[in-house]
């Protein structure tokens, strides 16, 4: 378990966390040898079959190296590289804080062929329209300044391109009824998070679903989840909550969370209903 900001599931923590030293010198040497094989992150990115945005980001120390990037970089930097990358990987497992629990979690939301959440506290953060991201960290205790609030609203911001550039990739949402009813933030922030609702969920690969206030078989009483079916089709869950965030990839467990989530998806309203219903509260405003 890793404590401090989160909000990688999507919350209403403080978004992304900064880089780890250790994220950091491993994207310095990936920058290193890329620039020894006389690469751009242009030229590099599609030959480990990852963006050149996403590679920018490890290079960064803002992204965790997924799995199968040192595999995938011997096949373009050579055996030698490809052992100092490895070296260089291994720090990462002996320092893994805040940091790097939050961005395996990223680099799996990245990678993702499905994406499946489910929230009771607040709007998942790939939903949240600006004026809701802005009254959540307005609430944030201890306060923030006024530059943390902006620099952890833009990040959330940028997370949400994650629906338009992964047009294969499936995302479920399910929400709690009564995150529409708190009207958190105001008439005005309700009104503009019900318009990006019925937005998102015109989008072909999004599905969003509204758990009823009644709901007396109710799979999710265990709390917020989040979940991510990889490439090769392994499971990863992600909770968080209370300064407090975990990556939960025993497989086990991560089915475990695929069976409630499944139960849930049978208990909401239907994606066809949750939109009558999110027009309905629209028009009531």
């Amino acid at each position: 378990m890793a404590s401090g900001n989160g909000g990688g599931g999507g919350g209403g923590h403080c978004g992304e966390p900064e880089s780890s030293d250790s994220l950091k010198t491993f994207g310095a040497v990936l920058k290193a040898l890329r620039d020894e094989a006389h690469l751009t992150q242009e030229q590099f990115a599609p030959r480990v079959q990852y963006s050149a945005a996403y590679i920018a980001k490890i290079e960064q120390g803002k992204r965790f190296p997924p799995r199968d990037l040192l595999d995938r970089s011997e096949e373009v930097l050579g055996s030698a590289a490809a052992r100092v990358l490895a070296a260089a990987a291994k720090s990462l497992t002996r320092k893994v804080g805040l940091a790097s629990w939050f961005l395996q979690w990223a680099a799996a939301e990245e990678d993702a062929t499905s994406l499946y959440a489910y929230e009771c506290r607040v709007i998942p953060g790939l939903l949240q329209p600006e004026p809701y991201i802005h009254a959540l960290f307005e609430r944030h205790l201890p306060p923030l300044t006024e530059e943390q609030s902006e620099r952890q609203v833009a990040a959330r911001l940028a997370r949400q391109q994650l629906l338009i550039d992964r047009p294969n990739t499936s995302f479920s949402f399910i929400i709690e009824q009564a995150l529409l009813e708190r009207r958190l933030g105001g008439a005005a922030v309700m009104t503009a998070l019900l318009d990006h609702l019925l937005l998102v969920g015109r989008y072909r690969n999004v599905e969003i679903q509204v758990m009823p206030l009644v709901q007396e078989d109710h799979a999710g009483f265990e709390g917020e989840m989040y979940l991510a079916e990889t490439a090769d089709h392994r499971w990863a869950g992600y909770v968080e909550g209370h300064g407090t965030s975990m990556l939960i990839s025993d497989a086990k467990a991560a089915s475990h969370m695929l069976q409630r989530y499944g139960k849930m998806r049978s208990q909401a309203l239907s994606h066809q209903d949750t939109m009558s219903l999110l027009e309905q509260m629209r028009g009531e405003r």
